[in-house]
């Protein structure tokens, strides 16, 4: 395995930076893999390339983030690591695609979620389960419902259910379904972006998330707070992600 965890190539000529999760079966989004993301970031993407891709190695694309750095002493650390990854993408501005197979689930819908394209198999699943351990998922209260509607966004985000690709494709939380998402992406690129450019590009990106840079902006540092401040506070928040470790039920003492 890589010591990064993560595994970056150029593709199509230097025009796709590929970054691989490299940390089977789950290609959990700990610090390290974080770590990873970002440094790659930071090294390979030059000025000439146009999108980046992710995907997961093995049968999942990524299962979230770690519960273990959810723990009341490591969340402030753990967000400002996950969500410094979102603001380093922000930042850059280059078009991004997830290539997602298996179970797509909090902190990996978030990152797949962020994406300009998202490519799935038609078993693929997407949920943000966070409010199943007492938590909730700050990114995501903001990016879904830019992303899906106020709607979706909301029954996503608090029932902690999961949804099949179709669904998601009708939601538009996914751009396509299709057996071999890379092929697909592959037939996507060198008919709509190969031929553009990469200035341009990255300018475009911008200007259609001008909203959703403002949204974050003004409210992300807010709900920071709330998770770290008020929520891992409570007896809830603590004995879920307590139960999720030990592989228990969870002793909610509000029902």
């Amino acid at each position: 395995m890589n010591q990064s965890k993560v595994e970056a190539t150029h593709r199509a000529e230097g025009a796709v930076l590929h970054l691989l999760l490299d940390a089977p079966r789950a290609n959990i989004l700990d610090d390290a893999l974080l770590r990873g993301l970002s440094g790659a970031l930071e090294r390979h993407l030059r000025p000439d390339v146009k999108v980046v891709v992710f995907e997961g190695v093995g049968p999942n694309f990524s299962c979230g983030a770690s519960v273990a750095e959810h723990r009341a002493e490591q969340a402030p650390a753990m967000l400002a690591r996950f969500h410094g990854l979102f603001r380093q993408l922000a930042a850059q501005a280059v078009p991004t695609a997830a290539l997602v197979r298996g179970y797509c689930l909090g902190g990996g819908l978030e990152l797949a979620s962020w994406c300009t394209w998202v490519v799935a198999t038609p078993d693929a699943s997407f949920g943000q389960p966070e409010i199943k351990l007492g938590v909730f998922p700050p990114m995501a209260s903001l990016l879904l419902p830019w992303r899906v509607g106020a709607g979706p966004a909301l029954d996503l985000c608090v029932s902690g259910r999961t949804i099949g690709a179709i669904e998601a494709h009708r939601l538009g939380l996914v751009s396509a379904v299709a057996e071999d998402p890379s092929a697909w992406w592959q037939a996507f690129f060198a008919e709509h972006i190969a031929a553009t450019s990469a200035a341009a590009l990255r300018f475009a990106e911008r200007a259609a998330r001008v909203g959703l840079q403002a949204t974050l902006d003004a409210h992300l540092p807010a709900l920071e707070r709330m998770y770290c401040d008020e929520l891992m506070k409570t007896h809830d928040a603590n004995e879920g992600i307590a139960a999720f470790l030990e592989k228990r039920p969870a002793r909610f003492l509000d029902r």
